[in-house]
């Protein structure tokens, strides 16, 4: 079965899917926020429509802006012709902003203003684009910490935070690893085109009792690496020879 934050985490999910409210998912690195975000579109009303994600700690600040709310032609020295943003992009759709606690403050005003009025305007122009977006937030961060420290936006803060979701770290559910483990085998062969290799009792078991510091995205590796180098049954002896630490 699954751990009890998991099957938590799935009844806000199913409460919340259908709604319009903004979700902020908070959470370790790795932990697999952006799974939950995923899920979050799939089952709510606009999952006929894109969902599009945003790392706003990969984004340079100077160009955060751009990226999100798009620019005209001449707006900055390298905005050669008009270019639509992310909001636009998801207009009718999912707006995942990963990583929300790097987001400059200016950029955040911007955002603000977004979702108190559904408009934005690309940077360098005036005119206001109307945008039908569902904005889903994730961070590593404590945001709260944030705004003692002048970091992060109050007000932003509330605007994204209508439902709290938090993933706790898979040292904190060890549960959820067999479940984990059988649906990364099932992506891993459907990418390779194999057949899915079968973990046994014993091999889940020994992954169970290890130190998963790097959360989800460590057992996953861990998982390619036994599934590339392990037998046509992932054993015991396999993990141990190819997943320990």
């Amino acid at each position: 079965g699954e751990s009890d934050a998991i099957s938590h985490i799935k009844d806000i999910i199913e409460k919340v899917a259908q709604t319009e409210a903004r979700v902020l998912i908070t959470g370790p690195n790795g932990t697999g926020k952006e799974l939950v975000a995923h899920w979050l579109h799939e089952k709510s009303q606009r999952a006929g429509a894109p969902m599009i994600e945003v790392n706003c700690a990969a984004i340079p600040s100077e160009l955060i802006e751009s990226e999100l709310f798009g620019h005209v032609k001449g707006a900055f020295t390298s905005a050669v012709k008009d270019r639509a943003g992310k909001f636009e992009a998801a207009d009718k759709g999912t707006l995942f902003l990963d990583e929300i606690g790097d987001m400059s403050l200016s950029a955040q005003a911007k955002v603000l203003r977004a979702l108190q009025e559904s408009k934005i305007a690309r940077v360098g122009d005036e005119k206001e684009i109307k945008v039908d977006v569902r904005v889903v937030a994730a961070t590593n961060k404590d945001l709260k910490r944030e705004i003692a420290e002048g970091r992060f936006r109050e007000d932003l803060y509330h605007r994204l935070a209508v439902i709290l979701v938090k993933v706790p770290a898979l040292n904190d559910r060890r549960d959820d690893i067999p479940l984990l483990v059988e649906y990364f085998a099932l992506k891993i062969a459907e990418e390779q085109g194999n057949a899915q290799k079968r973990f046994t009792p014993d091999a889940l078991t020994l992954l169970k009792e290890y130190d998963w510091t790097g959360n989800i995205r460590e057992l996953r590796n861990v998982v390619e690496r036994l599934i590339i180098l392990g037998g046509s049954e992932i054993s015991e002896s396999d993990v141990k020879l190819f997943a320990s630490k």
